[in-house]
């Protein structure tokens, strides 16, 4: 009994770490990243952010009945994937910071959303990090991917 007791705080303390990954309306994150979301419904669309540790976004999504994105062939950068889907990462310009790389991409969604995914990084290994962790998202049944772009 002594050791159930002692052992509960651990519990609770790992059981509320997995709930912060799992927010409704937002893909799982990947495991291990310690990244939390910070999630806003709005009508049928969900905006979700994978925050650090220090509040800074790792990426970020947006999920609605109408792509919020309209990718150009000319900004075609890399190709990766997401969830175990193919996708094309697309160059966007952040004029406002110039040192920082920032990348976007669609994903269809079964429910016939699309998810637009993107992420800023400095270039090099960071941004490599950024697709690394990207990948690791994890769409729920209701949300898996149909295709990538």
């Amino acid at each position: 009994m002594n050791k159930t007791a002692l052992c509960l705080p651990l519990l609770l303390l790992a059981a509320s770490a997995a709930h912060a990954q799992d927010v409704a309306g937002c893909p799982q994150l990947p495991a291990g990243s310690d990244l939390v979301w910070e999630h806003r419904a709005t009508g049928d669309a969900d905006f979700c952010r994978a925050l650090r540790a220090d509040g800074s976004e790792a990426f970020g999504l947006y999920i609605s009945r109408e792509a919020t994105f309209d990718p150009k062939r000319a900004n075609r950068q890399e190709a990766g994937a997401i969830d175990g889907r193919e996708v094309h990462w697309y160059r966007a310009e952040l004029a406002t910071k110039p040192n920082i790389e920032a990348r976007e991409t669609l994903l269809k969604l079964d429910d016939g959303r699309v998810a637009h995914v993107w992420l800023q990084a400095a270039p090099g290994a960071p941004l490599q990090q950024a697709f690394d962790m990207a990948s690791g998202l994890r769409f729920g049944a209701d949300r898996q991917v149909a295709a990538g772009q």
